[in-house]
């Protein structure tokens, strides 16, 4: 796989590679707790150790694999950790025990600060690369994270499992009250790879840079055929936050058979960023 050609370990399996305990963790910079306070962010006693645990592991995993590209520690605090973190006060509203499911997860973000700092919601973290997803379950097992399930499957073919009936196996679509993504493409593709998620009543919650509002009105037919509706954008120290609520479910043709809504985006021509690629945890 590309991800690991050139680093150390590259066609070994994964699991031999990986860590095997928590490395020492990177020390908060001074000011990322004030920083997160002005976000809503109220850590309890050990989130902040167990957050610089989680990107030591990222860093040592990146050392056989390519899960990010940041390596200097103050920006990963602030570019990883505070822009997860930015999600914090728009699912504080939801019950103890609610869903949340984040699409192309790669490395583990947002998913993995939001499961350390919300110990009260379940995580599902949807990626399509096995290494990545194995490096998920490596990371949430040594972390501790209970909340956590990790799922390697795309989201096009995940989106369409409704489950058995009258069985344990309860499904992904429309089951889960929040869905998250970063980094996962253009918006017009992104919504549709991640709005079968969400229940009726449900909400998306999608990081993006400084072009969300002129993606917005880019995706504007592709909301209108997935039935979601735009609530606002919010900016945040780090860059803006989609927020789209689901007040119908999504027609059951969506999303489109693998890769389609990346190459034949809903109502608007390709237009490509450095995020899409993982889109819909699609092999990056």
């Amino acid at each position: 796989m590309s991800e690991t050609k050139g680093k150390p370990g590259a066609g070994r399996d994964v699991r031999e590679v990986l860590p095997t305990v928590l490395p020492a963790a990177l020390a908060a910079p001074e000011g990322f707790v004030e920083a997160a306070a002005g976000v809503g962010v109220e850590f309890d006693a050990g989130d902040v150790e167990k957050l610089g645990a989680y990107l030591a592991l990222l860093l040592a995993a990146n050392e056989t694999m390519n899960l990010t590209a940041l390596t200097e520690p103050a920006q990963m605090w602030r570019r990883h950790i505070l822009d997860s973190l930015t999600l914090v006060g728009m699912l504080a509203d939801l019950p103890e025990g609610s869903r949340v499911i984040d699409v192309g997860s790669g490395g583990g973000l947002p998913g993995i600060p939001l499961a350390i700092c919300m110990p009260g919601l379940s995580f599902t973290l949807l990626e399509a690369t096995g290494k990545k997803a194995a490096f998920l379950e490596r990371a949430a097992g040594l972390l501790g994270l209970s909340n956590v399930r990790v799922v390697n499957d795309r989201a096009e073919r995940a989106a369409h499992d409704r489950g058995d009936r009258g069985a344990r196996h309860m499904g992904m679509r429309e089951v889960f009250d929040a869905v998250t993504a970063r980094a996962v493409g253009r918006l017009a593709s992104l919504v549709e790879l991640t709005a079968a998620f969400a229940k009726v009543g449900g909400r998306l919650l999608l990081i993006k840079g400084e072009q969300a509002e002129a993606e917005v009105a880019e995706a504007a037919e592709a909301l209108h055929q997935l039935k979601v509706v735009h609530v606002e954008t919010i900016e945040t120290p780090t860059g803006r936050v989609v927020v789209l609520e689901k007040p119908s479910a999504t027609p059951r043709i969506y999303p489109r058979p693998n890769g389609e809504p990346t190459s034949k985006p809903l109502g608007g021509k390709v237009v490509r960023d450095r995020g899409e690629g993982r889109g819909g945890g699609a092999a990056g």
